[in-house]
């Protein structure tokens, strides 16, 4: 009788897929990963983290919210199934993990936008281009060089993290080796807000998805302290709504991409189909974003005047 039991436990036993030590392997829908994220992107991917573990209540996703170049570099070294950040990896990267014999998959499932933030009694919310490149630039170190009628002194610039993907976005895309002496790094999102609705000559750079959900009593509490900046590359000053991002018009916008280590189909391909999927895609939508899949219904509202009303 003993060894029927134990001949049952062992049949059990090799039903399930178990790795090399014995243990359990997750599967697409239940189990626990790490991930590691951008702490820019932290809204939206709480968001899609409460929506999928709700889904899948034997599913837990541990998520590790840091700078972008960290994320990334524990993606690298296995310490993490997945990296949550806003660019595709390196050439040099992608060979770390081909010399380990990693696919690495990426997947771009929604889009975003770096929101420039100043101090609600600030009279001076709307931006040029380059003015942009100037004060990043170290070439305008005071309000009065943007604004001649400022009276609000030098100009402190404000961002999360010396490595994060903001840092580095607007490096890239404005051809910048460093940042000048007046910029600083308050460690967070959040920090950045709260250093801004504090510090009237500021001016701060944070991910949209931080004041982007009008449902969120945080994001909120955000917008009833600082102004978002409306930036213009042309003639026309743009915040970073939805329409501006999808018609590539918004200057700041930004791809959020899912890489993954994963060599089989486990948790972390779970996670990202359900980022992917209609579910997935309304949780981006809600936040304020731009979703990657899902269609998003743009409408147009004329502003000419009505003719004359005839009536029968």
């Amino acid at each position: 009788m003993k060894y029927i039991s134990f001949l049952l436990v062992l049949i059990l036993w090799a039903c399930d897929d178990r790795d090399k030590k014995g243990q359990l392997l997750d599967t697409p829908t239940s189990g626990t990963i790490k991930i590691a994220v951008d702490e820019s992107l932290k809204p939206l991917m709480q968001a899609e983290v409460e929506g999928f573990e709700g889904n899948y209540p034997d599913a837990h996703v541990k998520a590790e919210y840091t700078s972008e170049e960290a994320a990334i570099q524990a993606l690298l070294k296995d310490s993490v199934r997945i990296a949550v950040v806003t660019r595709k990896l390196l050439p040099y990267e992608r060979q770390k993990l081909d010399s380990v014999k990693i696919k690495g998959t990426e997947f771009v499932f929604a889009k975003e936008a770096i929101a420039v933030i100043v101090h609600k009694d600030n009279p001076d919310s709307l931006l040029r281009w380059d003015q942009l490149n100037d004060m990043l630039q170290g070439k305008s170190t005071s309000w009065d060089q943007l604004y001649p009628s400022s009276k609000l002194g030098d100009l402190q610039i404000v961002f999360d993290h010396p490595r994060s993907g903001i840092v580095r976005y607007l490096m890239d895309t404005l051809g910048l080796k460093s940042l000048p002496a007046n910029c600083f790094a308050a460690n967070t999102n959040e920090a950045v807000v709260n250093y801004v609705a504090k510090t009237k000559n500021a001016m701060g750079l944070i991910g949209l998805s931080w004041i982007s959900d009008k449902d969120d009593p945080n994001a909120n509490k955000f917008l009833a302290t600082v102004k978002v900046v409306g930036i213009a590359r042309e003639d026309e000053y743009l915040k970073p709504y939805k329409a501006y991002i999808a018609l590539k018009k918004y200057p700041l916008s930004r791809s959020v991409v899912m890489i993954s280590r994963e060599a089989r189909t486990g948790l972390g391909s779970g996670f990202i189909t359900y980022a992917g999927s209609d579910k997935g895609q309304k949780i981006v939508l809600k936040a304020g974003l731009l979703p990657a899949k899902a269609p998003v219904r743009l409408v147009e509202i004329s502003r000419k005047p009505l003719g004359k009303i005839v009536k029968e």
